[in-house]
């Protein structure tokens, strides 16, 4: 990545090369495609994907001779596309499925960039919420069922994430991550911090891997900056060690769990609660998750945020799989539970008609409060994990779920619980902000 234009608190602008096959859609017209589209971040705004003029359909733009100015960026030429689109034959979004969307100023060239940013000569962008951007979430020799479409703008990619999970050390029991947001909802979530956290813990103990951990979130932390992670060695036996993990940010304490670390022994015993019956990876719908490299697929498409879908029992099973995770078991298992926290309000909400997570943090104040995790086995994330979500309880403003996370041979790999709130914002509260409201 390389950064251009800097503000006082950093680059205000940076691009990178998209390493995904990228296309532009205007209804069931293909206007753009490209091996060598860039990704271009400007500070506090959402990602914009570019794509080489030469990759685009100019035959279907029209130039009306529409010009802007971006303060970062410089001048642009506005172009429209030809005709309309109707939002429900294209993934829209849209419930009704019947309304038109213009074309008008959809699209921009940069013909004057601005000082230093000589590189957006040439390139041409869509306005994402009118033009369907996708990415083609392969790589060269991978087989038809892997690939998926990712619409953009996406939050990154799956390496993104893991450089996020993996800790830095930095100093005596104390690490800290890096940072990355998505503007659109620049908030930690609580799983990330637990994941972080068994990172950590393997980092201070890596001759031992950790097989519980519980961390409760008690402050909202904010994803735009790094965490820090202290830890306290409550003891260190000749086969268990015990820590406690505190997450801070900004001098104040986000979160706060226990972790007990173990050299494992040979089996005296050994069973497990076998699965049940569930259709597997690749007869299950692809969910986009807005990170490319990772693929999940939910089993009947179970999963969904609109409080207008068909009610069914409180139960959804994922598989999740990352294409590429370095050889660390520790990470490894940190990815695991990252994604402990991601379903099972959903999984809560489904029996009831008339919610959905569409509503999280506008009209329902949705939010993990804690998560406890078990670890039966060396975690492998770039093999198809099963999460298996069943919310046992809802009622008195919580919800509670217990689930297991299995391989594709039906191990049980990890068993965790989740505990989370869900309530309604008081009718006389502030104007909630759905981008940082809990």
């Amino acid at each position: 990545m390389t950064s251009d234009v800097t503000s006082d608190n950093g680059p205000a602008l940076t691009h990178e090369s998209c390493r995904y096959l990228a296309r532009a859609w205007w209804g069931e017209t293909l206007v753009a495609e490209s091996a060598s589209a860039v990704r271009v971040q400007e500070a506090a705004e959402v990602p914009v994907l570019c794509f080489p003029r030469a990759d685009v359909r100019i035959d279907l733009l029209l130039d009306e001779g529409h010009t802007a100015v971006c303060p970062v960026k410089g001048e642009v030429g506005l172009w429209t596309l030809e005709g309309k689109t109707t939002a429900g034959s294209t993934d829209w979004h849209d419930p009704a499925g019947a309304s038109a969307v213009d074309g008008q100023d959809a699209v921009w060239e940069f013909t004057h960039p601005g000082s230093g940013l000589d590189w957006l000569s040439g390139l041409i962008a869509f306005d994402h919420d009118r033009v369907r951007v996708e990415l083609v979430d392969a790589v060269p020799g991978e087989a038809d069922g892997d690939i998926t479409i990712k619409r953009f703008p996406t939050w990154g990619d799956a390496a993104d994430l893991i450089d996020i999970m993996n800790v830095r050390p930095a100093g005596d029991r104390r690490y800290v991550s890096t940072a990355l947001a998505d503007p659109r909802r620049p908030v930690v979530e609580g799983s990330q911090m637990l994941g972080q956290a068994v990172v950590a813990a393997g980092r201070h103990a890596p001759d031992r891997r950790v097989v519980s951990a519980h961390m409760v979130f008690y402050r909202a932390a904010d994803a735009r900056e790094p965490l820090e992670f202290e830890i306290d060695e409550l003891s260190a036996g000749r086969s268990f060690s015990t820590l406690a993990v505190h997450v801070s940010q900004g001098g104040k304490r986000r979160a706060s769990g226990t972790l007990l670390l173990d050299v494992t022994a040979p089996d005296v015993v050994r069973h497990s609660a076998p699965p049940e019956a569930c259709a597997g990876p690749y007869d299950s719908e692809p969910c986009d998750m807005s990170v490319t490299g990772r693929d999940i697929r939910m089993v009947d498409a179970a999963y969904t945020d609109d409080p207008a879908a068909p009610v069914g029992p409180p139960v959804i099973d994922a598989w999740v799989r990352f294409r590429d995770v370095p050889d660390d078991p520790h990470l490894h298992a940190g990815l695991l539970a990252q994604f402990t926290g991601h379903i099972s309000i959903a999984a809560a909400l489904r029996p009831h008609d008339g919610v959905g997570q569409s509503q999280a943090h506008r009209t329902l104040s949705m939010g993990i409060n804690a998560i406890g995790i078990s670890f039966h086995s060396v975690v492998h994330a770039d093999d198809w994990l099963r999460y298996h979500h069943l919310s046992t309880f809802a009622g008195d403003g919580m919800t509670h779920s217990e689930c297991r996370v299995y391989d594709e041979a039906n191990t049980l790999i990890a068993s965790f619980t989740v505990d989370a709130m869900l309530r309604g914002f008081a009718q006389n509260s502030r104007a909630v902000d759905g981008r940082v409201a809990l």
